[in-house]
């Protein structure tokens, strides 16, 4: 299992459920990454999805404590159901938020990190992988610079 997050230079992720900085390159990158996948998602997450809707070409698996209708989802109320509804998935990423990368990322062996070079306030943050001694940078997959936002698209590897 893997998973994908941007973050802010001080971690954040994201102020009021949604991210105060979006990069289109980013954006981007996160579609073709994930397309075809399975992606693990909390509630708030999904809200701030494009009309709250599933992701187009993606098995979408919502994890929640509450019972939730959830029309295009399969709904989990705990990261063991959510890990045994992807058993059979060839790729599977977690993509948020906060409290649920903070329960899955134990459970993941790869992290792609976008680290987006400003520092808006947030809200909701993300582990600091640079001083987990459990991760290990090991690739910047691309960079680049949006509206004088400088940005990298890197993949952490979970130490053997």
């Amino acid at each position: 299992m893997d998973l994908i997050v941007a973050v802010y230079e001080d971690w954040g992720i994201g102020c009021c459920g949604t991210q105060p900085i979006a990069i289109s390159a980013d954006r981007v990158f996160f579609r073709e990454t994930t397309r075809g996948a399975a992606v693990i998602a909390g509630r708030k997450t999904v809200q701030d999805f494009p009309g709250g809707k599933p992701l187009p070409c993606r098995k979408n698996i919502l994890l929640s404590r509450q019972e939730i209708n959830a029309p295009g989802f399969t709904v989990c109320h705990s990261p063991e159901e959510a890990v045994a509804e992807t058993k059979d998935a060839e790729r599977v990423f977690v993509i948020g938020g906060g409290s649920i990368y903070r329960q899955m990322l134990p459970l993941c062996e790869r992290a792609y990190v976008t680290k987006v070079y400003t520092c808006p306030q947030s809200d909701t943050f993300f582990p600091n992988l640079d001083a987990d001694p459990a991760w290990k940078l090991t690739e910047v997959l691309q960079s680049g610079e949006e509206n004088g936002i400088k940005y990298e698209m890197c993949l952490y590897v979970k130490n053997a």
